[in-house]
């Protein structure tokens, strides 16, 4: 008994919380206190604008979009690169990826890591090379 009057109590004051929530929400003000009919100002006099400083400004700003572009695009193909080689050592059953860290810079691609024999070795070294974009592999890797 007590507790079925208890729901009902407790369900009334979530009825009652919600009502009173959405009912301030829509005849509320939204916590816009700022005026909407709000005076422009018109007074006073703008300087002439330099469009040469200005095309000026704008192309060394677009100089250095491009050289930001440039860069964020070099970075995305040398972790596209680190990510395919990755996954096909992860996928290859002779090599355990997870001992194999690859580093990629340009096309290059550094292994380092320990395996555990020459050919597991081997097989990270070839896997790393027939991957296109590939210019050269570094293989730092050690035999334990």
């Amino acid at each position: 008994m007590f507790r079925a009057l208890f729901r009902l109590v407790l369900i009334v004051v979530v009825i009652a919380a919600a009502a009173a929530f959405f009912m301030g929400y829509r005849f509320g003000d939204h916590g816009n206190d700022l005026p909407s009919d709000r005076p422009v100002a018109t007074s006073g006099s703008s300087p002439a604008i330099d469009t040469t400083r200005a095309r000026e400004a704008g192309a060394a700003i677009g100089e250095k979009v491009a050289s930001g572009a440039n860069q964020a695009e070099h970075a995305l193909e040398n972790g596209a690169l680190t990510t395919k080689i990755k996954s096909k050592m992860a996928l290859d059953d002779s090599v355990k990826a997870l001992d194999i860290n690859v580093d990629t810079a340009d096309g290059i691609v550094t292994l380092t890591g320990t395996v555990h024999s020459q050919a597991e070795r081997t097989r990270a070294v070839q896997l790393a090379r027939e991957t296109n974009g590939v210019k050269s592999v570094d293989d730092r890797l050690t035999v334990r």
